[in-house]
Formats: C-alpha cells, structure tokens, sequence
C-alpha cells in the first residue's frame, strides 16, 4: 500500500509541528528520520489518522485517513509513549486489541502475534513489571495481531538491548520483503542504516532529504566538520595542519588554550591527525568533534 503526504502541515496553537510536508512512502521498509522535535510523531499519527492535519492530506492508497476506520484494519501502529494497561498481563492486552478487531479466533492471534515478537514467556506477567523493552515489543504484538499491511512505528527500538534489536529488525525485513509498507522513526542514524532500504528526513517539521540512505549518509559525511584541539604545542600544530592541507581553517583561542579546526573530510583529517603529530613531536590532549549533534547534521542538510 502507498502512502501520499500532499503539502501537509500541523499547528497545535502558536506552535508548528510539520510545515508543509510532502513526501510518497511506497511498499518496503522506509526509516523516518530526524532529531527530537522534528516533527516525526506528529506526521506518523496523522498518516494513522489520529491527528488531523492543520492544512494538506494524508492518503493511504488513494484514501484520506483522517476518521475513515475503515483503514484501521490494514494499519498497525506501534507508539513512542509508555502508556499502557498496566493492571493486564501482556496476554490480555493483546488479545484485548484482536478482539476489538474483530478477528473470527482473536486467542489464536494473540498467541501468534505474541510468540512473533518472542514475548511468550513472560506473556502471563502483569505489563506492570515490564521493562521499556519488553513493553515495546508487547506493543508491538498488539499492531501485528490483526496482520496489518502498513506498519507504522515510532522510536521502536527505545529500551531493547542488542539481541532485541536484532529480533525486530529481522521480524521488520521479513515484512517488508512480503510487499508491507513498514515507516518507522529514529533520531539514531544507525539503525535507519540497518534497516531502511529509503529514507525520510525531518527538521523542524519540515521535510529535508528524501532518497537511498546510502547517499543521505554521504552528503552528513562529506559536509565541513568542526573539531576542537588540545595539545602540549598548539601554535605548531596549526602550523603543520596548515602545510599538510587538510584543513579548511584554523583558529587558536589563547584564552581556553585550544585549536578550533575546520575540515572538509571527516575521514582523512582523523587518519592523518594522530601521524601529524608524531611526526611533529606534539603532544595530543584532546580530539573533540564540536559539532556532531544530530540537530547540527540535519541542519546542514536543510541548509545544504
């Protein structure tokens, strides 16, 4: 199933959420990608047709989402929020979500979707005594148990530790690679790179990159990287920075006793750095990238 962004927008008040969105998500697994605050719930439980859009529609094959329930038995969503019955036992919650669908043997679906996400064993505990991982995967059986065919899922690896991880991802390929129309969201770039065969990128509810998250990976690479510099001669460092060519600029600030470098490639200004110095005699302190929050890469590519 395909899902059509048209020039979407949220406002909640004075405040804007996404800001005129527009984006096609077809058949496979598609990483939505963006810092915290990017916008990236709000678009999710508008294409689950939670949330209204302000201005703009979201369509599920040709269908607006917004109340039509109708598209509630080909969608599951799994949400970032804890909030859950914590007086049922994992068991009871699942099987209460396949009887609110309708399923014809909703037990039987509860036992399939819980043993799906490896849950069985701790199935007849109170959802109380969870951990955020296990909660996130008996949420998670609760949006397969009616076998949707658009998956939606926000921050789903929050809290698993890494065997986890890894059983979701394969449960998540193995749907996608059936025809299913699997979104999910992450500030992380490593797991969209995992997993995602497309990405999506959001900053400040805007949409700011679309495409193979190989060439997203490159353009966050490839962009100009701050990097600050602590070494027992920080005069001849820059001298020796500056003859080697590796750099796109150099500050000395006397006063906090550092270098504040520029350069244009991550990957050779890390290898050369270490030689530089020892073949210089210098003393290296302290390697500091200064500018590597997930808020200043996506902001490169919005600007870029």
């Amino acid at each position: 199933m395909t899902i059509e962004i048209n020039r979407v927008s949220k406002w909640f008040g004075h405040v804007v959420a996404v800001n005129d969105v527009s984006m096609t998500i077809k058949p496979g697994i598609t990483g939505l990608l963006g810092p915290n605050g990017a916008g990236k719930t709000t678009l999710l439980n508008m294409i689950a047709g939670f949330t209204a859009p302000s201005a703009g529609a979201v369509m599920l094959d040709g269908a607006i989402t917004w109340r039509n329930e109708r598209i509630y038995s080909t969608i599951g969503l799994v949400p970032e929020q804890e909030a859950m019955y914590d007086f049922l036992t994992g068991r009871k919650f699942v099987l209460a979500n396949a009887t609110l669908h309708g399923l014809p043997d909703a037990t039987a679906a509860a036992e399939a979707a819980i043993a799906q996400v490896d849950m069985a064993a701790a199935a007849d505990r109170p959802i109380a005594t969870y951990s955020k991982g296990m909660r996130q995967r008996m949420k998670m059986a609760a949006a397969l148990v009616h076998d949707p065919k658009v998956l939606l899922l926000d921050e789903p690896f929050n809290g698993m530790d890494p065997r986890q991880r890894l059983h979701l991802m394969d449960l998540l390929r193995a749907m996608g690679s059936q025809g299913r129309t699997v979104v999910f969201s992450s500030h992380i770039l490593e797991e969209v790179e995992q997993l995602a065969t497309h990405i999506e990128v959001m900053v400040a509810g805007r949409h700011a990159a679309s495409g193979d998250y190989r060439a997203i990976r490159r353009l966050m690479t490839d962009r100009p990287h701050q990097f600050r510099l602590h070494s027992d001669d920080n005069r001849r460092l820059a001298a020796a920075l500056v003859v080697d060519g590796g750099v796109v600029s150099i500050d000395i600030d006397e006063e906090e006793g550092t270098l504040h470098v520029q350069t244009g490639d991550f990957g050779t200004f890390t290898a050369r750095l270490p030689k530089i110095a020892v073949d210089n005699g210098i003393r290296l302190y302290d390697v500091t990238p200064a500018d590597e929050s997930l808020e200043s890469v996506f902001s490169y590519l919005v600007k870029g």
